[in-house]
């Protein structure tokens, strides 16, 4: 046990490093008396957490969780003891609203006392009122203040405190509940989500017949909610577990064993069963695919009968071994410390160190809990089925009808509804944000209102902007702000422009060298054909000079002869623009006159002017690159009043 000393004593998942289940919602609970109380002190603390208990239970007796129900554990722990939980909700998301409708209802029923509720999207309350909230509100900003209270949101404001720990939040609330709670918008958003409970939980309830073996009938018989455990098994089934089906050691039956019983589940659950094709076992009886009803009603309870029997074998395994998350977490850990300092997994030291990292973990308390968590269902399972039980317990059973399943094929119906409830208070928030948006515009114009677009000086404007040009950049970069530490842009002008030359000329001369006759020399050029001088000046070379100008031209007439087929004449506004000529006879001969014509000057003053108006008239009023540029060159531009008309 010479590696056991180097064990981390992780008895449990680092908080900082687990990634918050998508599926799981987490709450607690902070009575008011925690803040003045010492924390020793937890008698106060678990009286008050069997009244809670004790006030839900109306509400919960009945209901099928689809995975985890609703639960408070005791946290004396300082700063502040509280109750908390946490409920894994899967794909039946009613569950997690059901909770946040507990717990309104308790802070409704005890109201000294707050209330915190969170899962993998964060305050999930605010993105259901997204559209009441204050702009202050973001995911960076609401730490510690989103709270239910006296069956109300309420949310400590930022003016009051910047960044509240959880005591000065409680606090805050306890003495200006007032001040902190939330906007008549907000809440009714979050009472029409809420206003369906409890009766939708109990709607959300099915009710089947199904035919199943006897140990499944007994078991449901006496633990109704271990349901869950079933579909769970089949549902989240694998190659491994799907070998302990094919076994049935636990669940299996003969024909004559077989019975037929009510089988109460989520509707979540209905639907994972049904939609999901499975081949039942060879040494699972099922009656012929031709009875209708009846195999309908076998199908569903084989699926039944499987996940018991995966989920039951799993997590006696699990529990024996010690595998499941809390394994998971500890090994996370040991590699995070570098227990296995690189080793390659499968080796001798990797299994040795392997070894006495679960001997390790056996021993301890994280081990003892996992094991009990894990084993629970399946001591259960254990207890019931030991119990004396028999066909005959089930026969005769008078069975109402399974519960209509057309909602399962017509959801469509409901996610419209959905869809439209979204869809009008995206409307009404779009209204109000325009009308808002008008006002402060009428009140940003009063003040100009005699200014008009025919007042404003055009040739004043291209001025200014020639000259913010000239001002503000240069071949030597773009000026920053004073603050900022980006370092100039440094651009050699005269290099820069010899380079370019030399390239040009190099280019020409290879041309010039293929086509001529090989009498006339060797053309062909290197680096030092175009260095500078000793002393910095540039030595002239009037053949270079003849070629560059010979390219440059050649350049200019294929560059125009390309652009004389496209649309990019139309797009400029041209200086002493004269009408075309309609030439019927000499559109095949045309000269390099006619395309000189076609690409007359164009009037860079106007053309500057038209595009800074059409980008500002374009952003509506909004900010934008037109307004920000006119903002730099200290200009102003009056409202297009026509715009829209």
């Amino acid at each position: 046990m010479e590696a056991a000393a180097a064990l981390p004593n992780t008895q449990s998942a680092p908080s900082s490093s687990s990634r918050i289940p998508d599926d799981t919602v987490f709450y607690s609970i902070y009575p008011d008396f925690s803040l003045s109380k010492p924390p020793s002190d937890v008698d106060a603390l678990i009286s008050f957490h069997l009244q809670i208990l004790d006030f839900i239970q109306p509400y919960v007796s009945d209901y099928i969780w689809q995975h985890q129900q609703f639960n408070l554990s005791i946290s004396p722990n300082p700063p502040i003891p509280h109750l908390y939980g946490k409920s894994k909700f899967g794909d039946n998301l009613d569950d997690e609203w059901f909770i946040v409708f507990l717990l309104f209802e308790i802070s409704r029923q005890f109201p000294s006392l707050s209330v915190r509720i969170s899962d993998s999207d964060g305050e999930f309350l605010l993105i259901e009122a997204a559209y009441s909230l204050p702009r202050w509100i973001n995911p960076e900003t609401s730490s510690n203040r989103v709270f239910i209270r006296q069956s109300a949101l309420h949310v400590v404001p930022m003016a009051r405190l910047s960044n509240p720990t959880i005591s000065e939040a409680l606090q805050f609330m306890i003495d200006h509940g007032e001040e902190s709670r939330a906007s008549d918008a907000v809440q009714s958003a979050l009472g029409r989500r809420i206003s369906e409970y409890p009766e939708r939980a109990r709607a959300n309830i099915y009710r089947a017949n199904v035919r199943v073996p006897l140990p499944v009938a007994q078991v449901l018989k006496h633990e109704p909610c271990l349901i869950a455990l079933a579909v769970e098994g089949f549902y989240d089934r694998d190659i491994d577990s799907m070998k302990h089906a094919a076994r049935m050691e636990k669940f299996g039956g003969r024909e004559e064993e077989m019975v037929r019983v009510s089988v109460r589940m989520s509707r979540a659950m209905y639907a994972q069963l049904v939609q999901q094709m499975f081949q039942a076992p060879r040494v699972y009886p099922m009656p012929p695919r031709g009875d209708g009803p009846v195999y309908v009603e076998a199908e569903l309870g084989m699926k039944i009968a499987c996940g018991f029997e995966m989920a039951y074998q799993e997590r006696w395994l699990a529990g024996v071994e010690g595998k499941g998350s809390g394994l998971d977490a500890y090994m996370d850990s040991l590699e995070r410390s570098g227990y296995f300092e690189g080793l390659m997994p499968g080796s001798k030291e990797h299994r040795r160190r392997m070894e006495n990292a679960m001997e390790y973990y056996r021993k301890s308390e994280l081990f003892s809990r996992m094991s009990k968590t894990l084993n629970a269902p399946v001591r259960r399972i254990d207890e019931i089925l030991t119990s004396p039980h028999s066909v005959d317990d089930f026969r005769g059973l008078d069975l109402p009808p399974s519960d209509d399943d057309s909602w399962l094929y017509n959801g469509e119906d409901e996610l419209n509804s959905a869809i439209l409830e979204r869809q009008k208070e995206m409307e009404i928030y779009e209204s109000q944000r325009s009308k808002n948006q008008k006002s402060r515009k009428q009140k940003g114009t009063d003040h100009s209102s005699d200014m008009q677009l025919d007042d404003f000086d055009l040739g004043n404007f291209a001025k200014t902007m020639q000259a913010f040009v000239d001002k503000v950049s240069s071949y030597e970069g773009a000026e920053v702000p004073q603050n900022r530490d980006s370092k100039e842009v440094e651009l050699d002008a005269d290099r820069f422009i010899k380079d370019m030359e030399s390239a040009l000329g190099h280019m020409d001369r290879e041309d010039t060298a293929q086509g001529a006759d090989s009498e006339e020399g060797d053309s062909s050029s290197s680096d030092l054909d175009f260095d500078e001088s000793e002393d910095g000046s540039d030595v002239g070379d009037p053949l270079d000079e003849d070629m560059g100008n010979t390219f440059m031209n050649s350049y200019s007439d294929a560059l125009k002869e390309e652009l004389k087929a496209t649309t990019l004449k139309k797009s400029f506004i041209r200086a002493n623009e004269q009408p075309a000529v309609n030439d019927k006879e000499g559109t095949s001969n045309a000269s390099k006159e006619d395309m000189d014509e076609d690409f007359t000057p164009v009037d860079v003053d106007v053309n500057l002017v038209k595009s800074l108006l059409d980008s500002f008239s374009s952003q509506q009023g909004l900010p934008g690159p037109a307004s920000n540029l006119l903002g730099l060159m200290g200009l102003q531009l009056p409202q297009d009043a026509s715009k829209g008309k």
